[in-house]
């Protein structure tokens, strides 16, 4: 049995996987959450802060939501967040476009997934093609 304080409210609870935070925090926090994208949805054009100041929610519990695409923004939006790898302003997840072909083609040389695969299979000639053949 695994045991742990809520990193919100301090109280036990048996922890599974996740966040460390219990069971009723959790739904608070789903709650609080669909708030947010309701808001987002009605004001396209908000930012963070702005959005953190009506839906009471914290700036880094946003940067989450939207590292973890949970939060969809139009393109006109004015929030961005920083490419983990580059930098580069990205509007929802952790990686640009550009960093997850990098890291892409990274696992792909790893495991020999750029190589063409060696020819097995001899070319048959056409007189073959109707032999009997045997084992």
């Amino acid at each position: 049995m695994n045991v742990r304080n809520c990193r919100k409210c301090g109280k036990l609870f048996n922890y599974v996987l996740g966040p460390i935070i219990c069971p009723e925090c959790m739904t608070a926090q789903e709650e609080l959450f669909q708030v947010a994208k309701a808001y987002v949805q009605d004001h396209p054009g908000c930012d963070i802060q702005e959005l953190s100041e009506n839906v009471d929610a914290d700036i880094n519990q946003i940067r989450q939501w939207i590292r973890e695409e949970r939060l969809q923004f139009s393109e006109d939006s004015p929030i961005r967040i920083a490419c983990e790898a580059c930098g580069a302003m990205i509007r929802s997840g952790r990686y640009c476009e550009a960093c997850k072909n990098n890291i892409a083609g990274g696992f792909k040389n790893a495991f020999g997934m750029n190589k063409p695969a060696p020819e097995h299979v001899q070319k048959r000639r056409e007189s073959d093609g109707n032999k009997m053949r045997f084992m």
